[in-house]
């Protein structure tokens, strides 16, 4: 058929230039909260600030929340609220997003890693034992592209060992385990608001707990080390080392908009990603991402893997999963590489340089911790293989861009003998 010439080689590409939509759907009612927001003169912390916070508490279930400036404060915010100090030992997932790493030096505290389970993409929970220190005193748990962790396991472990659970829900919102939304399954949790999140404000970001005494720890953080919210009375004394880590109510406005939206946003998503699993099952060489019982997945990445053996590739996995990537671009496939170094392997970590000459590593409140790339295999083998993709399954899209999504798939993976695997990843470097 001439449909089966790929695109990357002067094919008809799948996917029509301008089908897939951008994110998030702009509405009337964002128009309208924001507009309003920036003619009420009240800029910085400012009334829709405290009104997003309530209905974000409201809607995710938790008795505390606090906007944040971002994901990576909220997450700040966590560590402060657990009580750890300089030179306590953090486990986090050795594959994740900087933040869920940093976060951790932040607070002068040292991260530990742990492999992932492959299949889940999220933290090995049978491997989070082994990895526990003398000077453990937290995890943080991330619930990785929307799917959350097992956190029925996380949680009889961190009772065992008398351990915080922070969880990293900056791309979970919605995502459920057993019935229960994230944020509220360990004791605080970290959301995002980012761009390109499942609930979108542009920036910022919300810390939530259900504990009373941890929600007055992190308010603290947020706004420059003092006890008073700038709701209250505030008296200018900072009582501790604090940051400015709070929102704007031109972000909050937004957001509020866009919570309204999310569980329409999270019933199309889903219903796009069943779909899509449907009609790429049994495409040979693709892993298509799981959903274990019990775990409600978000889907705020479609996150695929190449099987190289059943590709019958011997060479470095990511030259492969580069060439396939850019043919499925060709197609007009809006598929990309969400994050290519594992933890462990950046600099920061290699040359222990957070804050310069060995600090916080080199404090003598702490233990050594050794950052080898070797000690975590599944998190470097997912690192080589993956590819995902976002906007295709969110609205305003509809199904028939999945179907679209699933011809350029099917076109790209039935066709791999087409690839000039060496030719692509040399047209890629230049």
């Amino acid at each position: 058929m001439k449909t089966n010439k790929l695109a990357i080689n002067g094919g008809k590409p799948v996917i029509q230039k301008g089908l897939i939509k951008s994110w998030p759907p702009i509405s009337d009612l964002d128009r309208k909260l924001v507009m309003a927001s920036l003619e009420g003169g009240k800029h910085a912390h400012g009334p829709n600030c405290k009104a997003f916070t309530e209905e974000f508490a409201a809607w995710n279930g938790n008795k505390f929340a606090i906007n944040t400036n971002s994901g990576t404060a909220a997450l700040h915010m966590g560590l402060v609220a657990c009580g750890l100090n300089a030179g306590d030992h953090v486990l986090v997932p050795a594959y994740s997003w900087s933040s869920s790493a940093t976060c951790i030096l932040h607070n002068n505290c040292i991260p530990v890693f742990v492999d992932i389970d492959f299949a889940t993409i999220n933290i090995d929970v049978k491997k989070i034992e082994a990895a526990i220190t003398p000077k453990t005193r937290a995890i943080v748990v991330v619930h990785l592209h929307g799917l959350p962790v097992n956190m029925d396991a996380v949680m009889k472990i961190a009772r065992k060992h008398k351990l915080y659970v922070i969880e990293d829900a900056c791309q979970a919102h919605g995502a459920l385990f057993k019935g229960r939304k994230t944020g509220t399954l360990g004791h605080c949790a970290a959301f995002s608001f980012n761009q390109n999140k499942c609930l979108c404000a542009g920036e910022g970001g919300m810390f939530v707990t259900n504990d009373e005494g941890m929600y007055h720890k992190a308010r603290s953080l947020w706004s420059f080390g003092e006890t008073r919210s700038p709701e209250e009375s505030r008296d200018y004394h900072a009582y501790a080392l604090g940051w400015m880590y709070r929102g704007n109510d031109l972000t909050a406005a937004f957001g509020r908009a866009q919570l309204s939206k999310m569980d329409r946003y999270f019933k199309i998503q889903r219903e796009h990603a069943a779909l899509l699993l449907d009609l790429l099952k049994g495409t040979p060489a693709l892993i298509l991402p799981t959903e274990p019982k019990g775990h409600t997945h978000n889907w705020y990445n479609f996150t695929s893997r190449i099987d190289m053996r059943a590709a019958k590739w011997t060479g470095e996995p990511s030259m492969l999963r580069n060439a396939v990537m850019a043919a499925l671009k060709a197609e007009g496939a809006q598929v990309g590489v969400w994050q290519n170094f594992i933890l462990p392997r950046m600099t920061v970590f290699q040359a222990k340089n957070a804050y310069g000459k060995g600090c916080p590593w080199d404090c003598h409140l702490t233990k050594p911790v050794k950052y080898d790339p070797e000690a975590y295999p599944v998190a470097q083998h997912h690192t080589d293989t993956h590819f995902g993709m976002t906007n295709p399954l969110r609205a305003p899209n509809g199904k028939q861009v999945v179907r679209a999504t699933a011809r350029a798939f099917l076109k790209v993976f039935n066709n791999l003998d087409q690839l000039d695997v060496e030719h692509i990843n040399a047209l890629n470097q230049k």
